[in-house]
């Protein structure tokens, strides 16, 4: 063999262990990173030190699904996105499939109340388990209304906050960052949310829009619109900001006004509908041979869901009365 051919076969046995050498390297370095972003790291405990704590992860990963029966009808009803964004609103960290989940527990948990507890009507099983089904649904929906409702009471010292933060030289993005550590919930997560979406890539107008989309009241809809047209047109933002505000605060009031004046319908609404709910309750009690007649007959059936019917409407009316929108 002469001296070129081993020089070559040399040469391709450097190459292939060189090729092998950084083939692994390079999988022990993705290895490294990917365990250090996902926060799986074994931390190195030293000599008269406790091991570190483990660090948040950088990636974010999906919750492992307990609730695979839950998980299942969510996917398959396609209920994840509008679920997610009520729980959202809500300010709640829960998954979808929990919701559901809860919402099967109460319902099966109404019911076995409902069946035990009212031998004479079991039929009214179902509508305590509908009852009790309806729990995790108020929660949210009372969560909502009170987080919605806490964000349109801080809105315009937050518009008067950018306007002045403008006029002192900061720039529009930097004002909405400032907000996080001037203000409280939720005014304080969901502009700091709009900042960093923003400061990450994200154009400041589909940015506002998502604001808009998380946060589904008219005052946040029209400060979007009035952020988005004073861009395209020009104009002094600072002054459209103030103005907008002063015109919250006017609906605020208003609107504290008519409910003041409507207290008196509302009253009467909520007593008109408890009343009949209460009476039906005592003769339960009181006199049970006489309400047998309204599960046992079929006239009776059909009389108890007519009166529960008009009941129902009854209310609806006297709530579309009294509720004023401004």
């Amino acid at each position: 063999m002469g001296f070129p051919v081993l020089l070559l076969l040399v040469w391709a046995i450097a190459m292939a262990a060189w090729f092998l050498v950084s083939k692994y390297v390079k999988s022990a370095d993705m290895d490294r990173i990917k365990s250090r972003l996902s926060g799986t790291t074994k931390a190195k405990v030293k000599k008269g030190k406790a091991a570190a704590a483990g660090e948040p992860a950088v990636i974010q990963k999906e919750a492992v699904v307990k609730n695979r029966f839950a998980q299942l009808l969510v996917d398959k009803l396609q209920l994840g996105p509008k679920i997610g964004g009520l729980i959202e609103q809500a300010g709640l960290t829960w998954q979808p499939a929990r919701f559901v989940h809860l919402t099967l527990m109460s319902f099966i948990a109404g019911f076995a109340i409902g069946w035990l507890m009212l031998p004479v009507a079991r039929p009214l099983a179902v509508a305590t388990g509908l009852l009790a089904g309806s729990g995790p649904f108020v929660y949210v929906y009372l969560k909502r209304r009170s987080r919605l409702r806490r964000f349109e009471e801080l809105f315009p010292d937050t518009l008067e906050f950018v306007s002045r933060s403008m006029r002192a030289g900061h720039a529009f993005s930097v004002s909405l960052e400032m907000i996080h550590r001037e203000f409280q919930e939720p005014v304080a997560s969901e502009f700091r949310r709009t900042f960093e979406e923003h400061n990450l890539g994200l154009p400041i107008e589909v940015a506002l829009q998502k604001l808009a989309k998380r946060v589904p009241s008219l005052d946040v809809h029209f400060f979007v619109s009035a952020v988005l047209l004073q861009k395209r047109t020009g104009g002094n933002l600072a002054e459209i900001l103030d103005k907008l505000a002063y015109v919250m605060r006017e609906r605020v009031k208003l609107r504290g006004r008519i409910r003041a004046v409507s207290a008196h319908g509302r009253m009467t609404a909520t007593a008109l509908t408890c009343i009949p709910i209460a009476v039906a309750i005592l003769m339960f009690y009181t006199n049970p041979d006489y309400v047998k007649f309204f599960f046992t007959d079929d006239t009776g059936n059909l009389m108890m869901g007519a009166a529960a019917g008009l009941q129902v409407i009854g209310y609806l009316i006297m709530k579309k009365i009294v509720n004023i929108e401004v």
